[in-house]
């Protein structure tokens, strides 16, 4: 069997498992660096099994319309294409055509839209997403769907409805053994909705379960809610993939109700704005009081930024728009996100993922800028581009 995973122990709702894919074991939890156009913005490949990564993320919608997925296939697919040897999976794209507002209309048989590149029309469907992601050749693979505002009931009643038919299709669909396909729950914040989505498609049998329509506008705490709810309601057996969610500690929270999987651009996009996560908070290196800062962005921290160059360094770098300045802060976001998942993970091994968790949220409490404390609105939230 090419994907299999194992459930390795429990503490509390926290779970510790081992997906087996074609191109590599994944342990879990883990964070996904995003690499929406086939690179993980601003760090190559070796930079990615340098700091640890086991598997990332890439996107059809974007790959689909540049450089298309014909010509990904026929350079040998996604792997190959973009030099990373390890597990991929590819988000259905649906995200990004359901962001595009007045540029896509959409039926009950899939979604017409026009490219944000150069307008161009095309066509989504279940079996045109499943055979995208069959041309990329993707470790796992993602059902197409719709993501609706997660506060507006009656249009989450209608969206769930299509939602639950493309995913039977997409099921359908599929034809490559070496793929696994993941269905996403779907249903807003609402509990009857959530849970007749997972119902739904736990009845149908997937090889693991994304949970979608969440950090776009809902608060943490009903997040957390919708977490909750679904986790007696997903197979112990198979993998919970929470997506477009990633902060470090959005990774605690969510990992202490029972998610397995995450990404997000989070981490990237903020690097490349003078952005940097630490474990005490975030830090804006545009701002004046870091131009003398002579100390690493985080003390202690083991990465290459961290241990070779200062607060006052960085800062310069953003403000002059320096290639270097991108790549240090997200090789030190990346780094930090990497590391906090294996501490996850090892917690949950030892039986003691509660007092790490209390651990993290006593020292998230520096001056240095919020970490996303377990209340608060939420926020990964990715725009058309996706970028």
């Amino acid at each position: 069997m090419s994907f299999h995973f194992r459930l390795l122990a429990t503490d509390g709702r926290a779970r510790a498992g081992l997906l087996t894919t074609p191109h590599g074991d994944v342990p879990t939890p883990v964070f996904m660096p995003v690499g929406t156009q086939a690179t993980v913005k601003a760090v190559s490949p070796r930079d990615l099994e340098d700091l640890g990564a086991t598997i990332i993320l890439s996107n059809t919608y974007h790959l689909y319309l540049r450089p298309g997925d014909g010509r990904i296939v026929r350079l040998g697919g996604l792997h190959a294409f973009m030099g990373w040897s390890g597990p991929i999976l590819t988000d259905s794209g649906g995200y990004q055509v359901f962001s595009l507002a007045q540029r896509r209309k959409v039926d009950a048989d899939g979604v017409t839209f026009r490219s944000h590149i150069d307008g161009s029309k095309h066509r989504f469907t279940p079996e045109k997403v499943i055979g995208i992601q069959e041309n990329l050749g993707a470790d796992i693979i993602t059902c197409l769907d719709e993501c609706a505002d997660p506060l507006d009931y009656e249009y989450n009643v209608q969206a769930l409805a299509r939602t639950h038919a493309w995913a039977e299709r997409c099921r359908a669909a599929k034809t490559r053994p070496d793929q696994a396909l993941f269905g996403i729950v779907q249903g807003g914040v609402f509990p009857d909705l959530r849970e007749r989505s997972a119902r739904f498609l736990t009845d149908l049998g997937f090889d693991g379960y994304a949970i979608g329509g969440l950090s776009i506008g809902e608060t943490k705490e009903q997040m957390h809610r919708v977490l909750e709810l679904l986790d007696p309601l997903l197979p112990a057996d198979r993998p919970r993939y929470l997506m477009g969610v990633g902060t470090p500690g959005d990774l605690v929270e969510c990992v202490a109700r029972g998610v397995d999987m995450f990404d997000c651009v989070l981490p990237t996009r903020m690097a490349r704005n003078g952005g940097a996560l630490t474990r005490a908070g975030r830090i804006n290196l545009r701002n004046a009081r870091f131009a003398d800062d002579p100390v690493p962005l985080e003390p202690g921290c083991t990465c290459y930024a961290c241990t070779h160059f200062s607060r006052a360094y960085l800062r310069h770098l953003t403000l002059a728009n320096e290639i270097l300045g991108h790549h240090l802060l997200t090789l030190h976001n990346l780094h930090l996100m990497l590391t906090v998942a294996r501490e996850i993970r090892a917690a949950i091994l030892e039986g003691r993922f509660q007092s790490y968790r209390e651990a993290f949220w006593r020292q998230a409490t520096d001056t240095v800028g919020p970490l996303r404390q377990p209340g608060g609105d939420a926020g990964c939230t990715l725009p058309s581009t996706g970028l």
